[in-house]
């Protein structure tokens, strides 16, 4: 099977590109002309050349493949002009390329994100179902890639997949978060109440490639997370245990801020994504990011496979392997 990843040396994308290898496919990767392989370095895999908004490009990309895996995304932009050109319209010329070029595709992966639907009201864990609230410019630009998505439905065959927050090894606020803590610092994120469903990015790269080859995934929207929610204290308690410390400076919320403050600062005179922000601060503590996978389980057989306690050491592990190299 030959399959095309966008996205490709981000967090989820490039361990996607890694269980697609295990499992045999032929992948290749759509980058920009002047990028490096990165992550992607010594996996083989075939480098693709193209824009987002460049259609022609896209066109090659796509043709001959049996999947593509949309991956891309600006997590982090100035302004809603930063989101939406590549969340958005990126997001339709893909498809349109796809439509015009691959018409037989077997089946097209959106890589959405729980941002798009919005926070659970009253606690409550989102259905697919559920209106749409997103509260974010990142969540509204997702939520217009998903109706990008669908209106191709008549088209192609189009899954949409909406992980929540995604724990696991490179995911960048858990790296800077892992930072810190190896410092003794410990940021009290969020709230002592279990606000936020997760998911461990094996277990959402495999879900991923099922909502692919599952024939009665096409045209579904899928929340994939694991059945128990947590808080962020405790996931921040289980790091501190697998890094084996006890003795540590606590950061409450309100100096958190004032880190966010700095963090932005230093982006915009940088030019690179800050951090951590205040909005992504306050987002966790305000809100609840709480989804019902029951759909997947049911329609795809999908289970999650990762035990958090599992989970977490391996995260640290590949931490400590990494800072060591």
């Amino acid at each position: 099977m030959k399959a095309l990843v966008t996205g490709s040396s981000g967090f989820i994308g490039s361990h996607l590109v890694r269980h697609l290898l295990q499992r045999g496919y032929d992948v290749s990767c759509l980058v920009r002309a002047d990028s490096r392989p990165g992550v992607l370095s010594g996996l083989p895999v075939t480098l693709v050349s193209g824009s987002y908004f460049d259609l022609e490009s896209l066109r090659r990309a796509v043709r001959g493949m049996d999947y593509v895996f949309h991956a891309g995304a600006v997590l982090s932009a100035p302004d809603w002009p930063g989101y939406f050109k590549t969340n958005v319209e990126g997001t339709a010329n893909i498809l349109e390329a796809c439509a015009q070029a691959n018409p037989g595709l077997r089946k097209f992966v959106h890589v959405s994100s729980i941002s798009a639907a919005g926070p659970a009201l009253d606690r409550k864990p989102l259905v697919e179902t559920d209106e749409c609230r997103p509260v974010s410019l990142y969540g509204q630009s997702k939520r217009q890639a998903e109706l990008a998505a669908t209106a191709f439905f008549s088209r192609l065959p189009v899954v949409i997949v909406r992980p929540p927050n995604v724990l696991g090894a490179g995911q960048r606020e858990l790296l800077a978060v892992m930072t810190l803590l190896r410092r003794r610092i410990v940021p009290l994120i969020g709230r002592l109440e279990k606000q936020t469903s997760i998911c461990f990015v094996q277990d959402l790269v495999r879900a991923l490639v099922l909502a692919a080859e599952h024939d009665r995934a096409g045209g579904r929207t899928y929340f994939v997370a694991a059945d128990e929610a947590y808080s962020w204290r405790e996931i921040m308690a289980e790091l501190l245990r697998a890094l084996d410390m006890k003795f540590v400076l606590k950061i409450p919320h309100a100096l958190l801020l004032g880190v966010a403050l700095v963090s932005e600062a230093v982006a915009r005179l940088s030019g690179k994504p800050p951090l951590v922000t205040r909005s992504d601060l306050r987002s966790a503590r305000g809100n609840f990011w709480l989804c019902d996978a029951s759909r997947i389980r049911a329609e795809l057989g999908f289970r999650t496979e990762v035990e958090f306690t599992a989970g977490i050491l391996d995260i640290v592990r590949q931490f400590r392997a990494g800072a060591n190299d």
